[in-house]
């Protein structure tokens, strides 16, 4: 999976298209991953020894890899990724203006 835990992501498809936001979460074995502030839904929570307070508390739940694409971190715009060698080290770059995605 070419997206990691704190990447820029637009959302591609569904209720939330055109929204950009923050990773949170990666979870390979689902392709998937949590974003911040979509796919937002309600849960009602009961208070517990651990959650004292109860009610109704919002979560981000998990949306499909392929309905999101990264967004550079210099041209601001969403790209696809292309591994490149730089000093034996392979690192992520953008297909549109070619700068490395990793620090």
């Amino acid at each position: 999976m070419d997206i990691k835990k704190g990447d820029t992501v637009v959302v591609l498809s569904g209720k939330y298209k055109g929204k950009k936001g923050k990773v949170i979460r990666v979870i390979p074995a689902d392709d998937s991953l949590i974003v911040e502030r979509v796919n937002v839904v309600k849960k009602h929570q009961r208070p517990t020894k651990e959650a004292q307070q109860g009610g109704i508390i919002e979560k981000e739940t998990p949306i499909r890899r392929s309905n999101v694409m990264l967004v550079c971190p210099a041209c601001s715009r969403a790209t696809r990724v292309r591994k490149i060698e730089k000093d034996g080290t392979r690192v992520r770059a953008c297909v549109r203006c070619g700068q490395p995605m990793d620090k």
